[in-house]
């Protein structure tokens, strides 16, 4: 696999905010009968990743930024 973990404290406030709320506003993304705004979901998933039960991951083939949960079993093969 070609992605790394990536510390939320390597990153700019701006940046970790731009991954976070990119990462909420995929298309497909679903949060049931109530829409929850873009902001509240930034910050529950920020709440996570503070808390250590998300991490940022980057994978170098296809440039891209992803949020798991810190116990995906994905998470086993990367690269730290």
């Amino acid at each position: 696999m070609s992605a790394v973990k990536i510390p939320y404290e390597q990153l700019s406030p701006e940046a970790l905010h731009g991954v976070i709320e990119e990462f909420v506003t995929r298309d497909g993304t679903d949060y049931g009968e109530r829409e929850i705004l873009v902001e509240t979901r930034v910050a529950q998933v920020m709440e996570k990743i503070k808390a250590g039960k998300a991490v940022i991951v980057f994978d170098h083939k296809s440039e891209t930024c992803n949020i798991l949960k810190s116990d995906s079993p994905l998470l086993k093969k990367l690269s730290s």
